[in-house]
Formats: C-alpha cells, sequence, structure tokens
C-alpha cells in the first residue's frame, strides 16, 4: 500500500527541553522525554542526535511521550572510550536496551537514515520492544536484487569516495558536508538547513571517521526481512536521490502489509526539509496503530 500525503501546512515552531542522561550497556546516552501517554521513541540518523527530532517533540508529546536519544558516540558528551565499539550490532543492542531501561512496555518506534536500519534490525530481532516502526529512507542494499537497481547504487555510491577521503584527511567539517549534501542528491543543500540544524551536524562531525571504519551492519536477504511482525511504515521523499529511494523501496516490498508514504517537497532529510508533512505522517502512523 502506497499513501501519498497533503502538501505540507505552516511548520510548527521550534522548542528546547533539557536532555537527562541514562546508562545503556556501560554507555551514557543523553536524551529528551517529554509528554504524557504511549512513549515514542526517535532514533536520529548518521552524524546527528537527539536534537534531529526537535521539528517532531511538540507534534508527538501533545498525545504522545515523546522520547528522543542520542545514539553512543553522538552528542557533545565525552565518550567512555576511544570509539573502538562504534558499530551498527552497538546501536542495535543499545536501541532494545534503551526501549527495556523506559519500562514501559512496548513503545513506536520512529527512525530516519543510519538509526532506521538500526531499527528495523532491533524490530526484527526484539518485536516484543516494538508496538509499530515507522522509518525514513532505511538503507540495508543487500535487500536490492535487480540489476539495473544494483548498478544505480554503485554507480551512485561512487559519489561518497569524497566524503571518505575528507574524513581521512581529518577534514571533519568538509566530509560531514559532503556526506549532507550526497545524501540529499543536492549540493549545496548543507547551507540551506538551519543554523542551528548545521550546528549540532558539524558538532557530530567528530564521528565521521568512526562510521566509515566501522565494519559492515548485518546483511539481511528480502526473505529474512520479511519475517518482521511489527506493523510497518516506510517513508522517503518526493525528491529524493535514487540510491535513497531504492534502498526505502525495497524495505516496503520485502515486509508484506507494509504501508510506503511519500513526504511532499522533501528529500533524504524529510523530517527538517518538510516538518509539517512528516509530522502528519507521523501522527498518522501513530493513529493506525
Amino acid at each position: 500500500m502506497q499513501l501519498q500525503i497533503p502538501k505540507p501546512s505552516p511548520d510548527l515552531g521550534p522548542s528546547r527541553t533539557p536532555s537527562r542522561h541514562i546508562a545503556i550497556n556501560g554507555a551514557r546516552l543523553a536524551y529528551v522525554d517529554e509528554g504524557r501517554g504511549l512513549p515514542v521513541v526517535c532514533v536520529h540518523g548518521a552524524f546527528a542526535d537527539h536534537r534531529n527530532w526537535e521539528p517532531q517533540r511538540a507534534a508527538i508529546a501533545r498525545d504522545y511521550r515523546f522520547v528522543a536519544y542520542s545514539q553512543r558516540y553522538f552528542g557533545p558528551d565525552p565518550w567512555s572510550d576511544a570509539g573502538e565499539h562504534y558499530s551498527q550490532e552497538t546501536h542495535i543492542a543499545d536501541l532494545a536496551a534503551f526501549i527495556r531501561a523506559l519500562d514501559t512496555g512496548p513503545a513506536y518506534v520512529i527512525a530516519r537514515s543510519y538509526g532506521a536500519t538500526v531499527a528495523l534490525i532491533a524490530a526484527l530481532r526484539h518485536p516484543e520492544l516494538v508496538r509499530a516502526l515507522l522509518v525514513q529512507e532505511p538503507q540495508i542494499k543487500s535487500l536490492v536484487s535487480d540489476p539495473e537497481e544494483q548498478r544505480i547504487l554503485r554507480d551512485e555510491g561512487v559519489g561518497l569516495a569524497a566524503v571518505r577521503a575528507a574524513a581521512s584527511a581529518g577534514d571533519d567539517e568538509l566530509a560531514t558536508r559532503l556526506f549532507f549534501d550526497w545524501v540529499n542528491g543536492q549540493p549545496g543543500g548543507f547551507d540551506l538547513i538551519s543554523e542551528d540544524a548545521r550546528r549540532f551536524h558539524l558538532a557530530n562531525g567528530r564521528t565521521i571517521g568512526l562510521h566509515f571504519a566501522a565494519p559492515p551492519g548485518p546483511k539481511l536477504s528480502c526473505a529474512e526481512l520479511s519475517a518482521l511482525r511489527v506493523p510497518l511504515t516506510v517513508t522517503r521523499g518526493e525528491h529524493t536521490r535514487r540510491y535513497m529511494r531504492i534502498c526505502a523501496e525495497a524495505v516496503h516490498r520485502c515486509v508484506p502489509g507494509s504501508s510506503l508514504v511519500v513526504i511532499p517537497n522533501a528529500r533524504h532529510a524529510a523530517s527538517s526539509q518538510n516538518p509539517a508533512g512528516f509530522n502528519e505522517a507521523i501522527l498518522r502512523f501513530l493513529a493506525t496503530h
């Protein structure tokens, strides 16, 4: 099932919520917790932290318990080690432990990009922890079987070479800018986001070397992912690059009964490029499940 949601209404104004900290698997993770009701756990993408979800905070917290946390090594806090445990497997285990630590039963999980891949695998392994799952453009290339789509992934993936080169040279700021532009398929796109957003992405640029040095994440087949027993909604931006569209739609095809929602006037960073449209998709998802 594919849904096309309406064009956006005016954006909701930002607001700040003080962060808390919680010990998870030997790490100290920052999170924000606001509102009452069923918990909605938000998982950010690469080179970001829980501030990624500020445009969604007010919309979710009106009727639900909004919980957004910074994954291990992300955010401004000191690391508990030198970064040697940075991996998808670490972040998957941390997400499961974080939901258990809330001690509220299964949670809605909303995740984007790298965090969306983390959340998908966590939900597949721990369905008892997840009430329903919404993922914005996860990337699991092993799900893509069409030869032409595989060629597109290879061709477009070449664009990451400049990001890797900047990271290897220790230029975290350039690498972060280039990565943001690449994932959105929009040269110069980094300079179009708000100053606050640029600031927190650049502050998380210190993770870029860890990200590209990390071991490969789990390779899932479509048959393995089809065993997901959690209600799933996949979102993608209307103008997202082909690489991200192919990966997102592969997840949708592999999970029977999942929904695909297209966010208008948005690319990969849909939650900040069209907050009103993305929030509408979230609220519809929460009301449905």
